[in-house]
């Protein structure tokens, strides 16, 4: 008896394989249009049926589509789509960056509001003392809790814990943690803010950006100066001249123009509105119309890249 081995039936999207190796999934600048599309109440997902539906989603009987069920931004995971809405409270992970402010000092601890259903809490056990001394925390440390932040300070931590009841656990163990200074407060939907490899930016106009998972973004004047140089519970803000004032009210400003119209925020997306924006005097950003233009251009700009990189990936 002899034996016949078949090489594998084609599939419509063995053409389509990403540089994991992954087949039936999305190119990677397919994917990353796709996890940043947002989305009204009615609108097509996707045609594709090898999709699951998530929160926010339904399969249309009359054309057996995926469609969106309330306004959001599209999230993917593997073949899972759902859809994160754009007006809800912060719900985090453990291990996102996250921006907060001190609402009370208790009992070896901090309460901080981070954008989210109930206030985080810091330990006294979670933060760095100054100088970087490891060491138990003691009576005396707690004392002067308010020496390191007080109520109304601005800080950058990462998540360490959740709990059941929907409230979080931060620590600032890292030294690029802590107190927040020479800056500017924005604050943006969390849905829109997209996940990144690192949330710590230097844009070229000359500033400092710390995007927050909880649509608590941080945009401050940059320094030559080392983490172990600065004095990471002060108060005290350093002199900011003009130019870095007009950098930072530009660039928060941009901010402020992509959420107004739900474009996804990221430091390239940022840069983008910053540089259509030069066309303006830093006062007039904050205008409807000139913000329209802005994202605007910003969009024309996407697409264009878009058309280029298709017609690469069809020449290749």
């Amino acid at each position: 008896m002899t034996f016949q081995f078949l090489s594998p039936k084609p599939s419509s999207y063995t053409n389509k394989v990403d540089a994991d190796g992954d087949i039936d999934m999305l190119l990677k600048t397919e994917r990353e249009n796709f996890e940043t599309k947002v989305v009204t109440p009615g609108e097509t997902i996707t045609h594709a049926t090898q999709y699951m539906g998530g929160h926010g989603t339904y399969i249309s009987p009359e054309t057996n589509q995926r469609l969106s069920s309330v306004a959001g931004v599209v999230d993917r995971v593997n073949k899972l789509i759902s859809i994160r809405p754009l007006h809800t409270r912060y719900t985090g992970e453990i291990g996102d960056l996250v921006i907060g402010r001190i609402t009370e000092v208790s009992q070896k601890r901090w309460k901080v509001d981070i954008n989210s259903r109930q206030d985080a809490v810091l330990l006294l056990s979670s933060i760095n003392l100054p100088g970087g001394v490891q060491r138990r925390k003691t009576e005396a440390d707690e004392l002067q809790m308010r020496k390191f932040f007080s109520e109304g300070d601005l800080l950058v931590a990462e998540v360490r814990e959740t709990f059941q009841d929907g409230s979080f656990s931060l620590h600032i163990r890292s030294l690029k943690y802590g107190k927040l200074r020479n800056g500017s407060f924005v604050i943006v939907p969390p849905a829109l803010v997209q996940r990144c490899k690192t949330h710590f930016h230097t844009l070229p106009c000359g500033v400092n950006l710390t995007l927050g998972l909880n649509g608590y973004i941080w945009v401050s004047k940059h320094t030559t100066q080392t983490v172990e140089e600065l004095a990471i519970y002060s108060n005290e803000n350093e002199e900011i001249d003009q130019e870095n004032r007009e950098a930072i009210a530009r660039v928060c400003n941009s901010i402020s123009a992509l959420s107004r119209h739900f474009m996804c925020i990221n430091d390239k997306m940022i840069m983008l509105a910053y540089e259509a924006s030069l066309n303006f005097p830093v006062k007039d950003l904050l205008k409807l119309d000139v913000m329209e233009v802005i994202t605007s251009e910003c969009f024309l700009v996407i697409r264009s890249m878009s058309k280029v990189i298709r017609a690469m990936l069809k020449y290749n």
